[in-house]
């Protein structure tokens, strides 16, 4: 199966277009977790055990493993999300040139998905693409404030960059394995790149932490993609979730602060869900 035919099942099976971000920032990781050898996976696998009825798919960011260990715990946390059935995303925001390209595209040997700069061109990101069973999510227009300066620049068409990018997913897309990435901070942006890519899937982050619009992310980021029958798409919150234990009543309580991420969950799929 494709990732988005993949995606579809467990958006049908779980009724939910929650993407959780698993960004394990070791300074902010209860003392629950850090007496672990792997901390961060230790953390990764409560927070799945809480969350995963209620997630379409889990997003792990790289940076937040890019050491000996992290690499050990991401690992761990990819194989028991999809052991408990929920698709990753790789957030790595990968792409190069010729042999360093083939060699990042090696991640999704063992992810589902993957988020990629376009800045450098098709040639780039092509390794990525060719995974035709993969999915690949290629910056677009991203939720941080800084992103209008350069997404927001106008061509000399007379188009912003941004829009120009949707424009060349459209085409990089000959294997229907092609998402964006569109944040919700950005909704009249969602709303007019929708118009131009009708069936291409977004990622939208910003939703949590960042106060994105959760209804422009529903209403513009799900599409009719050719490949399924029902509207594909994402909406990710991190921190909103996996640290919505710090501001429960009893953070140092184990159960008490892994709860508030299920709750979490739980809340966000219901708010999306009154949109879909």
């Amino acid at each position: 199966m494709t990732f988005f035919e993949t995606l579809a099942d467990r958006i049908a099976e779980t009724n939910s277009v929650v993407s959780v971000g698993l960004d394990p920032d070791p300074s902010r990781l209860p003392d629950f977790a850090s007496d672990s050898d792997l901390p961060r996976w230790a953390f990764n696998r409560r927070i799945i055990d809480v969350t995963h009825e209620h997630a379409a798919c889990y997003k792990p960011n790289a940076a937040f493993y890019e050491d000996a260990d992290g690499w050990r715990a991401l690992r761990e946390t990819v194989a028991y999300a999809e052991g408990k059935g929920v698709p990753v995303l790789l957030d790595a925001k990968r792409a190069d040139i010729g042999n360093t390209t083939r060699r990042y595209a090696e991640a999704l040997g063992w992810a589902d998905a993957i988020t990629v700069n376009p800045y450098m061109g098709r040639d780039s990101l092509q390794p990525f693409l060719d995974r035709e069973e993969k999915g690949v999510f290629v910056l677009c227009r991203t939720s941080n404030p800084g992103g209008e300066d350069l997404q927001g620049l106008e061509l000399a068409s007379g188009e912003p960059l941004y829009e120009r990018v949707a424009a060349l997913a459209d085409v990089w897309n000959a294997h229907g394995n092609v998402g964006l990435v569109v944040g919700a901070t950005a909704p009249t942006e969602l709303a007019e790149l929708r118009e131009i890519v009708p069936e291409i899937p977004f990622l939208v982050p910003g939703v949590g932490a960042q106060g994105g619009d959760a209804k422009a992310a529903v209403d513009h980021g799900l599409a009719d993609h050719p490949d399924v029958n029902i509207n594909v798409g994402l909406v990710n919150s991190s921190r909103g979730i996996i640290f919505a234990g710090e501001a429960s009543s009893a953070p140092d309580d184990e159960a008490t602060y892994f709860g508030a991420a299920g709750d979490a969950a739980k809340r966000l799929k219901k708010r999306l869900n009154r949109h879909r």
